[in-house]
């Protein structure tokens, strides 16, 4: 496998993708959207502007502006803490997993610095029920840490002795 120091530029690659398609995507709905206003697409999913002060599903929603200092602080810790994992980690999607949990978690951490909140869009639902907004930084984490959890999974049945064998 390549030197470490190879392996960052392709990396740090994925993040700007992930932060520009992200904020791209945020700044043309700001542009195009009023708050609140619904533009339906299919009949499961609508494109609706809307604020999160808090984390996912609205959580934390109603905490003072200081949150968004608060939050963007811990999103930065974690983001500090994978890039350590990262100087260890050679399982290529594991790496590349990484890279969209930071991506996203930064896509979201500007939005917190920028605006105190961060902007969500995507509306999926069924019949009367809508999963919480969301934005592709949140996208982008979900995918990286289910193919953590994926690769973990896989790593764990390849080798024998590790957690999940059966006997």
């Amino acid at each position: 496998m390549a030197p470490l120091r190879f392996r960052w530029p392709v990396g740090l690659l994925v993040v700007a993708a992930v932060l520009a398609v992200d904020q791209g995507t945020k700044w043309l709905v700001l542009q195009t959207f009023h708050p609140g206003e619904v533009l339906p697409v299919l009949p499961f999913f609508n494109l609706v502007l809307v604020f999160n002060r808090g984390v996912s599903f609205g959580l934390f929603s109603n905490m003072p502006f200081a949150t968004a200092w608060l939050l963007s602080g811990l999103a930065i810790a974690i983001v500090l803490g994978l890039l350590y994992w990262l100087r260890r980690e050679t399982r290529p999607l594991a790496r590349f997993a990484i890279w969209l949990v930071i991506g996203g978690a930064l896509g979201n951490v500007v939005d917190r610095l920028r605006y105190g909140m961060v902007v969500d869009f995507l509306d999926f639902y069924i019949k009367s029920y809508h999963w919480p907004a969301f934005n592709l930084a949140d996208v982008a984490v979900v995918c990286g840490a289910s193919a953590l959890i994926w690769e973990s999974f896989v790593e764990s049945r390849a080798q024998p002795g590790k957690t999940g064998e059966r006997t």
